[in-house]
């Protein structure tokens, strides 16, 4: 078991939400690093960076409008993690 505070990696749980922000019945990890970290994600793991905001601007819009299918559409479609490590 790893002492809480020895990790440079924090795992929590937090509610999804939809697009008007009311809960889903399902959590998603939220992955935090601290700053020995910050090196190694910096300068080895990070592959590409893509601007999304043009993207985000556009999905709130519809939102704003009521054109929830629409928005949704507009996603980048996610799938689950499968991962063959329990966590404890």
């Amino acid at each position: 078991m790893i002492r809480r505070g020895a990790s440079t990696v924090r795992i929590q749980w937090d509610p999804e939400r939809d697009l008007r922000l009311q809960p889903l019945p399902y959590r998603t990890i939220q992955l935090g690093i601290g700053p020995d970290a910050v090196t190694q994600y910096i300068g080895q793991w990070i592959r590409k960076i893509t601007d999304l905001i043009d993207l985000a601007h556009a999905v709130y819009r519809r939102v704003q409008h009521g054109e929830l299918k629409e928005a949704e559409a507009m996603l980048p479609k996610e799938r689950p993690y499968e991962s063959v490590m329990l966590l404890r």
